[in-house]
């Protein structure tokens, strides 16, 4: 996502950080890279000048904090205008107090407007509400039949007829007050251009349903014709927000830091997938860290909590905690890790991360490999690896299509991990005398159940990174865990601290 804005602006950057003071020549030269960085990027130029001026009258007008050195004080500001032309804040949504709050989503055919609102249908629902999804899309073949699909994938309500759109529309409306539906989604046609008989259509639907938020659903690659489009949909209907498709096969990030500014209205939703859970609100102070290679470290722990099986992630961590860790566990925790999306994506969310570990070819397929050793393996070799011979070794390898050199390197990775994990403290003194057999203060007798050294919750790691002043939270041992998955440069990793 905006890896070609980020290379340029990283590249910037680092040539600022020798400078022990900047003049305002200095500050005028990176304005000027940054000018070309962002044209490049296919930002809209009246954006470009704007948020040129303010930088430089920040960076020449403003005070500089003693706590920061210069070229840190460029990056902050940069940062800070960034987030603000990208809408400041994330769009708070309120509900009808009448229900249903009805939502209209508009766009051009191919934008991945159906694919949307199957998406808000699904992201309604994580936040405990029960959508109905309308489609008044009656101009694409198999639009309602995809429509219908995606509800089911969703696990909501659709509803749609043969008629004309505004009915459609108006029968939507009335079977979701009567199954007491708190949030109609409607779904409109759209078409290759804009044509006036689009407009009218949903201008029509809006006036008759009264909604309560009207969203243009644009393609993100699109750049500057995305901002275009929603500029002449924006004259035609009063649009409460944008939600942008495919960002994350954007690399340049031209519509993103131009609508705001151009069109006056917020990014209210990004998609950045295929799934439906791969889209959620739009976050500007998180996407300017992470075009700033700061990372998005809230991003990433909303998306392990979403994901994450709380039960497993409980069990794995009391093993942990109690030196016990198995390979059982340890596969439980790569099914857990694939939920989240492409390891790529994962590691780009992550400050600190050099650029040619970015920039790496990190081969998914290594998880499977990994998990297909582990499978081929019996209950009891997974709970006491050390019971693994020559002929099972073999076995194993046969089983899984790997060689038993691929077994070995497995099995002495996770060797070292648990050494690794016993020497950081994770279980507490008296567990792990009581492993060795050793007595306590009281005895054999009197020697109660050790308990172990308590590990921060996902809460508590969110209170860290985005609480007041944190920037990020370290994470020990990502060198073993990247070894034992065998991605090489994971290893490298290293969060600020």
């Amino acid at each position: 996502m905006f890896e070609t804005l980020s290379e340029r602006f990283e590249g910037i950057f680092s040539r600022l950080r020798n400078r022990g003071r900047l003049t305002q020549a200095d500050v005028d030269a990176v304005l000027r890279e940054i000018r070309v960085a962002l044209l490049e990027a296919d930002v809209n130029l009246d954006v470009v000048k704007t948020f040129q001026g303010r930088v430089r009258d920040r960076c020449i007008g403003a005070d500089l904090s003693q706590a920061l050195s210069p070229a840190q004080q460029v990056v902050k500001i940069v940062n800070e205008e960034l987030t603000a032309i990208l809408g400041g804040a994330a769009f708070k949504f309120a509900y009808s107090s009448r229900p249903p709050t009805v939502v209209l989503l508009a766009g051009l055919q191919g934008s991945g407007k159906t694919t949307t609102a199957g998406k808000l249908a699904a992201w309604f629902k994580r936040q405990g509400r029960n959508p109905l999804l309308v489609g008044a899309d009656l101009q694409r073949p198999a639009a309602v039949e995809q429509l219908r699909v995606l509800a089911g994938q969703a696990g909501v309500s659709m509803f749609s007829e043969p008629s004309d759109p505004v009915a459609v529309a108006t029968r939507g409306l009335e079977e979701a007050r009567r199954l007491g539906r708190d949030v109609l989604i409607v779904d409109t046609a759209g078409r290759l251009t804009i044509d006036t008989e689009m407009m009218d259509q949903v201008r029509q639907i809006s006036g008759t349903l009264q909604s309560h938020y009207t969203f243009l659903v644009i393609d993100a690659m699109t750049g500057q014709d995305a901002v275009n489009t929603a500029q002449a949909f924006h004259e035609t209907l009063d649009l409460d927000g944008v939600i942008l498709t495919k960002l994350d096969g954007d690399s340049r990030g031209g519509a993103a830091l131009s609508v705001k500014e151009v069109v006056g209205r917020p990014i209210a939703f990004a998609s950045t997938g295929e799934k439906l859970a791969d889209f959620d609100q739009f976050h500007p102070d998180r996407l300017a860290g992470r075009i700033l290679g700061m990372g998005d470290m809230l991003t990433l722990i909303e998306t392990a909590e979403r994901e994450f099986d709380q039960e497993v992630a409980t069990q794995t961590a009391e093993r942990l905690m109690e030196g016990r860790m198995t390979l059982e566990d340890f596969l439980a925790q790569l099914q857990e890790i694939k939920k989240m999306g492409p390891l790529k994506g994962i590691i780009g969310m992550l400050p600190g991360v050099p650029k040619e570990v970015k920039d790496a070819d990190i081969d998914d397929e290594q998880i499977v490999r990994v998990e297909a050793i582990i499978r081929s393996m019996t209950p009891a070799e997974r709970a006491r690896p050390e019971i693994i011979d020559g002929g099972r070794r073999l076995r194993i390898a046969k089983g899984s299509g790997r060689t038993p050199t691929d077994v070995n390197t497995l099995l002495k990775q996770f060797r070292e991990m648990q050494k690794m994990m016993k020497s950081m403290g994770f279980a507490a003194p008296a567990t792990r005398r009581a492993a060795k057999g050793g007595k306590g203060k009281k005895g054999k007798k009197g020697r109660s159940r050790p308990q172990a050294r308590p590990m921060p919750s996902m809460s508590g790691i969110r209170e860290l990174v985005g609480g007041p002043g944190a920037v990020g939270a370290k994470l020990p041992g990502l060198e073993e865990l990247g070894k034992l998955a065998d991605l090489g440069d994971l290893g490298k990793l290293r969060l600020p601290e």
